[in-house]
């Protein structure tokens, strides 16, 4: 399972690709508003994606939080994923175990070891970009907020 702290990041990226789409560099605050999370707990969040060049940011009037377009590349949910929990989230053992392999296996290793490989292939293959373009085109929603009543 992904933390809060990974859930928010990769929220928070799509919200800001969302406005980088529409002209807008949003700060921190309408971020944490659009993802439904804590303001103090996003900008620490969005403090990490910077420090790791995911997203740039520019204070004071007309600044906000970007996508550089000088180095625009599609951000994979594995890179976002391996910054926010570490590059061992993708090996670790279902179980909790510190020493869980083929020799040693817990007793989910075989079946968890399946739903590991198929998550680590679902976030290799999706984008940043790809998620914003799917609630961009109505086919998901990114919060309660995006739900029409």
């Amino acid at each position: 399972m992904l933390t809060k702290a990974t859930e928010y990041a990769i929220r928070g990226l799509v919200a800001i690709e969302m406005n980088n789409n529409n002209g807008i560099r949003p700060g921190f605050k309408q971020i944490a508003r659009e993802v439904e999370a804590p303001e103090q707990y996003m900008a620490k969040i969005l403090q990490t994606l910077t420090k790791h060049q995911f997203i740039s940011s520019v204070r004071g009037r007309g600044g906000g939080l970007f996508f550089d377009s000088k180095k625009k590349q599609d951000l994979t949910l594995y890179e976002v994923v391996t910054i926010m929990e570490g590059v061992g989230f993708f090996t670790k053992c279902g179980f909790g175990f510190n020493h869980c392999d083929a020799n040693n296996p817990c007793p989910l290793h075989n079946e968890f070891q399946n739903i590991r490989d198929a998550f680590t292939d679902l976030v290799k293959r999706e984008t940043i970009q790809s998620l914003a373009r799917k609630v961009e085109n109505g086919e998901a929603v990114l919060s309660r907020l995006n739900i029409q009543n």
